[in-house]
């Protein structure tokens, strides 16, 4: 079955724990979807970290060489909403882009929230979002990784209750939890 073709999603969201393939299965179901595949890279990358470097250049390698690559780390609203409609955007990842801008302060942050749910929601392109889960452990014990954690769950709900399909990889597999769960109620976050 072709998850793709099956869900006919616009909004794909893929999430899970590191190391757990879930980009791999994101760029499975770009390659899924037939259409031109842009992969917007959150990370910049310090020529100085070698293992953040190789980390990179795995999954540069497992890109077909005809994917488009975009470095965004900051504006993935701009990149969305310029993604022409026979294209596929995957975006990986949110955990790194939420890092990316951790110094904002609440209000703008709020503000680049409501600009990345309002791109996607106009969005004329199928995408693709990749997001790490850093709530399933203990509550960080400085102020930066909880407000890390708490925007980036925030984030991922608001987009599982937007999207089309969302998927959780862990232990090497793959669940469709459209399929097999139910969404909240909606709530005030």
């Amino acid at each position: 079955m072709n998850p793709i073709a099956a869900a006919k999603s616009r909004l794909i969201l893929v999430t899970g724990p590191a190391r757990s393939g879930k980009s791999e299965w994101a760029e499975t179901l770009a390659k899924q979807t037939c259409k031109s595949v842009i992969y917007v890279a959150t990370a910049t990358v310090d020529p100085t970290d070698r293992e953040w470097v190789e980390r990179i250049e795995q999954h540069r390698r497992r890109r077909p060489a005809d994917w488009t690559t975009v470095q965004q780390p900051i504006d993935l609203a701009a990149t969305i909403l310029a993604s022409p409609p026979s294209s596929c955007l995957l975006v990986d990842s949110l955990g790194t882009w939420v890092a990316n801008l951790l110094e904002q302060e609440d209000v703008s942050w709020e503000k680049t929230l409501g600009r990345l749910l309002d791109s996607l929601a106009v969005a004329k392109s199928d995408t693709i979002l990749v997001a790490e889960e850093t709530g399933w452990g203990v509550v960080p014990a400085y102020p930066a990784g909880r407000t890390f954690r708490d925007r980036l769950g925030t984030l991922v709900r608001l987009l599982g209750a937007k999207s089309d399909a969302v998927y959780l990889v862990t232990g090497g597999y793959v669940l469709n939890l459209t399929e097999i769960g139910f969404p909240l109620p909606p709530n005030s976050l």
